[in-house]
């Protein structure tokens, strides 16, 4: 796997690429805030390193392992909203 292939490079540089509305900002700044705090982003590089050991191209597959990361977000704030949390553990 080349430079340009490197997982964590693939996944930083599709979100710094991701275009994430303004308003409502209701809506859009738990997103804005939940992508910034980074963590291990085990999923999407599970997606390019599948994709990889499948003997796929993992630059090709960067927009999937981007949809996998935005789902799993979703899915946080979704479980904030219901669990009427404050603040994002």
């Amino acid at each position: 796997m080349n430079a340009s292939q490197n997982p964590e490079e693939l996944i930083r540089r599709a979100l710094n690429e991701l275009s994430i509305p303004e308003k409502p900002e209701s809506l859009y700044a738990p997103v804005r805030y939940t992508l910034a705090l980074g963590g291990k982003r085990i999923r999407p590089r599970l997606v390019l390193m599948g994709c990889g050991l499948a003997g796929g191209n993992p630059e090709k597959a960067t927009h999937a392992a981007l949809a996998v990361e935005l789902l799993h977000n979703f899915t946080l704030i979704h479980d904030d909203i219901m669990d009427q949390a404050d603040s994002r553990r």
